[in-house]
C-alpha cells in the first residue's frame, strides 16, 4: 500500500506571517525566562529570610536560655542572702543578749569599788575606774543598739493609719527633754497621716532627731526642721543646721558602726542610721541625705507602704552618722 504525500501544515497555510509567528514565540519564551527569574529571586529572599529566621531563633533561644539561668542565679542568691540575713540577725541577737549579763557584772563592781575604795586610790587609778565604768557603758548601749537593729529584722510590721505630726512632737517632748536649756528652734511643718508601724517610726524620727540635737550642739542658734516636699509622692525630710559632713563619705551613713565624726567629738555606737534604714526598708520606702560640712544635714525618706511610692535611689543611701 503506498502513502499519501505528508500533510504539511504551516503559519502561512492560516495566512500568519511566519517570521512574526517566531517573534511571538520568542517573546512568549522572553517573558516565562523573566517570570521564571522573578520567582527564583522570590524564592531566594524567601530562602535567606527564613535562614535569618533561624539564625535569630537560635540567637534568642540562647538568650533565653542566658535569661532563665540568670534568673536561677538570682533566685538562689537572694535566697543565700535572705539566709545569711537570718543567721546574721539570730547571731547578733544572741551575742547581744549574752553581753548583757558579763557588763551588769563589770558596772556592778565598778560602782562597789568607787563608792567604797573610791577616796583611798590615787587619782591615777581613779581616772581608770572611770574609764572602765564609760566602757562598759558604751558596751551596754552598743549591745542595746544591736539588739534594736536585730529586732527590726525579725519584726512584722503592725500598720495602723497615723498622724506624723503628733508622733513627731511626742518624740520631741519624751525623748529630748534636755533641749530646754539650749537655744534650739524647733520647726514642725504639715506632716500627712500614713500608714505605718507607729513604733518603728517612732524610732525613725527618736534617731533623725537625737542626731539633729546632738551635731548643733555647737550652734548658738540651733534651728531643726521636720517637714514633707511633694516630689514623684510624699518626701518627710529632717534638716538641721548643724555641723554636717563631707558627701564624699556619704556611702559610709547607713552601714553598721560607720561613723563620719570623731567618738571624742559625738557619742555614738553607729548603729542609729543602720537600724532607720532597715525600718525604712521595711515599709517599702527609701533614705537618703544631703549635707554640706559645717553647714549642716538634711534625712530625706519615703515610706512606700503608706505613700505607694518608688522607693528613692541615691549614692548617698548608704552608713551611719549616730
Amino acid at each position: 500500500m503506498t502513502s499519501g504525500p505528508a500533510l504539511t501544515v504551516t503559519a502561512a497555510a492560516f495566512g500568519v506571517d511566519p517570521e512574526d509567528h517566531a517573534k511571538a514565540i520568542l517573546n512568549i519564551l522572553q517573558d516565562f525566562s523573566e517570570e521564571k527569574s522573578r520567582l527564583e529571586g522570590t524564592q531566594s529572599a524567601a530562602l535567606n529570610l527564613l535562614e535569618d529566621f533561624d539564625a535569630e531563633r537560635t540567637k534568642a533561644e540562647g538568650v533565653s536560655g542566658e535569661l532563665r539561668e540568670s534568673v536561677e542565679l538570682l533566685r538562689v542568691a537572694k535566697e543565700a542572702a535572705e539566709a545569711s540575713n537570718r543567721e546574721l540577725e539570730a547571731f547578733s541577737y544572741s551575742v547581744s543578749h549574752d553581753l548583757r549579763a558579763p557588763l551588769r557584772h563589770i558596772l556592778g563592781f565598778a560602782k562597789i569599788l568607787g563608792e567604797e575604795y573610791g577616796p583611798t586610790l590615787a587619782p591615777e587609778a581613779q581616772h581608770h575606774l572611770e574609764r572602765i565604768q564609760q566602757g562598759a557603758q558604751r558596751m551596754g548601749q552598743l549591745v542595746d543598739d544591736l539588739l534594736s537593729l536585730a529586732r527590726v529584722g525579725r519584726q512584722g510590721l503592725r500598720l495602723q493609719v497615723t498622724d506624723l505630726k503628733t508622733l513627731v512632737e511626742e518624740v520631741i517632748s519624751e525623748s529630748l527633754p534636755d533641749t530646754a536649756e539650749r537655744q534650739l528652734e524647733w520647726k514642725i511643718g504639715d506632716l500627712p497621716f500614713v500608714e505605718c508601724d507607729p513604733s518603728l517610726i517612732q524610732q525613725v524620727f527618736q534617731n533623725l532627731l537625737s542626731n539633729a540635737v546632738k551635731f548643733t550642739r555647737s550652734r548658738s542658734r540651733a534651728l531643726i526642721e521636720v517637714g514633707q516636699r511633694d516630689h514623684e509622692g510624699t518626701v518627710l525630710f529632717v534638716r538641721d543646721n548643724g555641723v554636717g559632713f563631707n558627701m564624699k563619705y556619704a556611702d559610709k551613713l547607713f552601714g553598721v558602726f560607720q561613723r563620719l565624726h570623731r567618738a571624742e567629738d559625738f557619742e555614738g555606737t553607729g548603729v542609729g542610721l543602720a537600724t532607720v534604714q532597715r525600718i525604712i526598708q521595711k515599709h517599702g520606702g527609701g533614705i537618703w541625705a544631703e549635707a554640706e560640712l559645717d553647714k549642716g544635714a538634711t534625712f530625706y525618706f519615703t515610706l512606700g507602704a503608706s505613700e505607694k511610692t518608688e522607693p528613692k535611689t541615691k549614692a548617698a543611701m548608704a552608713g551611719d552618722k549616730v
